[in-house]
């Protein structure tokens, strides 16, 4: 199994910083695609932003400018640095790994528990 904890939420106000970090563990073969996701309260789970395992980057546009997502593949760990915050990045913040386990083998899509992120003054 494949398992992800995220770490790094908080309360900050507008316009500061947060970091957020996930880090996935257990009988991993391999990792493709890691991803942050978020969901506010009353609203459906969104993508924040993804990164393959090239490097290659996605972002959703109301973060883009101010959201950086990187990975340590060693690690099998993806950051988000989330910059000038806003009220309405406030959110419940996922992770997620598609992932390849070893036991069972197979690929598939594994999710964090989620952390908290308010953003307000």
């Amino acid at each position: 199994q494949v398992q992800l904890v995220e770490s790094g939420g908080g309360l900050v106000q507008p316009g500061g910083s947060l970091r957020l970090s996930c880090a996935a563990s257990g009988n991993i073969l391999s990792i493709n695609a890691m991803g942050w996701y978020r969901q506010a309260p009353g609203k459906q789970r969104e993508l924040v932003a993804a990164i393959i395992r090239g490097s290659s980057t996605n972002y959703a546009d109301s973060v883009k400018g101010r959201f950086t997502i990187s990975r340590d593949n060693a690690k099998n760990t993806v950051f988000l640095q989330m910059n000038s915050l806003k009220p309405e990045d406030t959110a419940v913040y996922y992770c997620k790994a598609e992932a390849m386990s070893a036991a069972p083998l197979r690929w598939g899509d594994y999710w964090g528990q989620g952390i908290q992120v308010s953003v307000s003054s």
